[in-house]
């Protein structure tokens, strides 16, 4: 079951390949009633602590399959839906620390029946507190803790 804000409890872990720590990872959720395909998501950066990863450094897996945010610009054929989470990672030597962290996070996504006016702001990082939590823009903090 997911729970209702965009940042999930479950799922924030450091990440562990061949027993070293490469990264972390958090889930989030599709808060739309409606599915969207990737082409429509307009992935955002990360903020933990106030230490920023860009879009460009966050790998959304979906359907069980990682994608950067360039690859989702083409990927017209895969649709995130709403009862699944995404898991975003971000591959950094060593991850977080063990305790507390605050984490910031969103996403935007463009819709075909919300007018271009309302879009225009779609591809920029700056987030119109006007369109927040409408219009397919998207974002959270939470503080979540981390234990190993």
């Amino acid at each position: 079951m997911l729970e209702k804000d965009l940042i999930q409890t479950r799922g924030f872990h450091n990440i562990k390949q061949y027993g070293k720590i490469v990264g972390f990872q958090l889930c989030v959720r599709l808060t739309y009633y409606r599915g969207i395909f990737l082409s429509q998501l307009r992935p955002q950066k990360i903020i933990v602590d106030g230490k920023i990863y860009p879009k460009e450094q966050v790998i959304w897996e979906i359907k069980g399959r990682e994608y950067s945010c360039k690859e989702m610009e083409t990927e017209s054929n895969v649709q995130w839906c709403p009862d699944e989470t995404a898991i975003l990672k971000v591959y950094i030597d060593g991850g977080l620390e063990e305790g507390y962290h605050e984490i910031t996070t969103g996403y935007k996504y463009s819709s075909s029946y919300m007018p271009p006016k309302l879009q225009q702001d779609i591809d920029i990082e700056e987030v119109n507190p006007f369109l927040e939590m409408m219009f397919g823009q998207l974002h959270s903090t939470k503080k979540m803790l981390l234990v190993w």
